[in-house]
C-alpha cells in the first residue's frame, strides 16, 4: 500500500506514486517559518520537514523571551503519507496555497495560534546544486516570501499577543540535502566539508528585498542573487538582479556583527545597513542539533523541549554556528525597515580572515 492523500491531486511528476520522490534517501521536503515584531524585540520560528525515503516526519518551534529561547522539538514515523503536516503537537494548516497559512503548537508548555498572510508572490531562487567530488551534496528549490503575522504565543502559562505591524518570512524547498543519519563512508581526501551561507530577508515599507549567498572558502559564488517584490506584487513584477554583501564577524564567534548590502536591482535601494540586535540559534529547528537534526529517526513518536540560555552557549561549537540574527535596516535614503541575516560558516573562509576550521572573528 504506498498510495496516499498526495495521489488524489494532479501533482505527479514520475509514473510511479507520490509516496516515492526518486531514488535518492537524503529527499526532503521542507516548511520554514520565521516571525519578529516591527522593533525587533520579539522572535519565533517553526520548522515542518518530511523525509519520504527515511519515512520520517518532524517539526520544530522555537520563541526567545527574556533571553531564552525555549524550543519544542517532535519527530514521528511517516507511514509513507506526505500530507499529514502534524507531527505531535505541532502542525500546519494551508488556508490559501501560497498567501495563508495557520500554524498551531500545544505541547510541553509552549502553545501558540498563528496566521502568516503573505506581502507579495513568492520568489523563486536559483536551483541549488552543489558536488562534492562525484557526490551530490545539494540539489534542491526553494521558494521565499515575506508577510504578516497575526496570533499568539503562550509560554509556561504567559501568553503574549503578536503584535500588529509584525513581520517575517517563509520559505518551501524540496529536493537533495544531507539528512537523517550521516553517511559512514567519507569522500575520499576530504577530511572535513566546508561550508558558507548569507541569507537576508528583509521587510521595508515599499517592498521585499532578497539575497543569498553561497561561496567557497576562497569567496568565489557558487550560488547568489538578489530579488525584489513589491508590496502587493504579482509573480511577474519580480525584479531579479545582483548584489555584494560586505560583513563582519563578531570577536571570538562566526556570528555577524553587521552588514553593508550594495544592490544592482531595479526598483529596489542600492545600498542597505543590517545592524543586528538580537541572536537565535538554528539549532532550535534542527539546524546543526547533535540530537534533533533533521530526518533523524526517534522511534514512532518523540516529543522534546530544550530551553537554551543564549547568553552561556560556546560560540564556536559546531551546533551554536547556525544563526539569524534579527536586524534594523537602513537604506541609503533613509528608510527604515527590519530583517534577517542568516549565516552559516564551516571550515575556512579567505574573506573573512577565518583560516582554520573553527576559528573565529578577530
Amino acid at each position: 500500500m504506498v498510495l496516499s492523500k498526495g495521489d488524489e491531486y494532479p501533482v505527479h511528476q514520475r509514473p510511479e506514486p507520490i509516496a516515492y520522490s526518486g531514488t535518492d534517501r537524503n529527499f526532503y521536503d521542507r516548511y520554514f517559518f520565521n516571525g519578529y515584531s516591527s522593533d525587533g524585540g520579539s522572535f519565533f520560528a517553526l520548522a515542518f520537514g518530511v523525509y519520504p525515503h527515511l519515512d520520517v516526519a518532524d517539526a520544530h518551534f522555537s520563541v526567545i523571551r527574556d533571553g531564552v529561547q525555549h524550543c519544542l522539538h517532535a519527530s514521528r514515523e511517516l507511514g509513507m503519507e506526505r500530507l499529514d503536516l502534524e507531527v505531535g503537537p505541532i502542525r500546519i494548516e494551508i488556508v490559501e496555497p501560497l498567501h495563508k497559512l495557520l500554524l498551531v503548537v500545544d505541547g510541553e508548555g509552549m502553545s501558540a495560534e498563528i496566521e502568516f498572510s503573505s506581502r507579495a508572490f513568492a520568489i523563486e531562487e536559483p536551483r541549488f546544486t552543489h558536488r562534492i567530488g562525484p557526490r551530490t551534496f545539494m540539489d534542491y528549490t526553494r521558494m521565499t516570501q515575506n508577510g504578516h503575522y497575526e496570533g499568539w504565543i503562550e509560554v509556561d502559562g504567559v501568553r503574549e499577543e503578536i503584535a500588529n505591524g509584525s513581520w517575517g518570512t517563509r520559505d518551501r524547498s524540496w529536493g537533495v540535502r544531507p539528512v537523517g543519519a550521516s553517511d559512514a563512508q567519507p569522500m575520499p581526501g576530504l577530511s572535513a566539508p566546508t561550508f558558507f551561507w548569507q541569507w537576508t530577508p528583509i521587510n521595508l515599507p515599499g517592498g521585499s528585498l532578497f539575497f543569498h549567498l553561497n561561496a567557497n572558502p576562497d569567496g568565489s559564488a557558487w550560488n547568489t542573487r538578489a530579488a525584489w517584490a513589491p508590496a502587493g506584487c504579482s509573480a511577474d513584477d519580480i525584479v531579479e538582479g545582483s548584489g555584494q554583501l560586505t560583513s563582519s564577524l563578531e570577536s571570538g564567534a562566526r556570528w555577524p556583527s553587521g552588514g553593508e548590502l550594495e544592490l544592482e536591482l531595479p526598483g529596489a535601494p542600492k545600498q542597505v545597513t543590517l545592524s543586528p540586535k538580537q541572536r537565535f540559534q538554528m539549532r532550535g529547528l534542527g539546524y546543526t542539533s547533535p540530537v534533533w537534526g533533521h530526518g533523524i529517526h526517534h522511534g514512532p513518536i518523540d516529543v522534546v523541549r530544550e530551553d537554551i540560555d543564549l547568553a552561556a552557549l560556546n560560540p564556536l561549537a559546531v551546533e551554536n554556528l547556525h544563526v539569524q540574527m534579527i536586524c534594523d535596516v537602513v537604506t541609503e535614503t533613509g528608510e527604515r525597515g527590519i530583517g534577517i541575516f542568516e549565516q552559516l560558516i564551516l571550515g575556512p573562509y579567505a574573506p573573512l580572515e577565518l583560516r582554520e576550521y573553527f576559528d573565529g572573528g578577530a
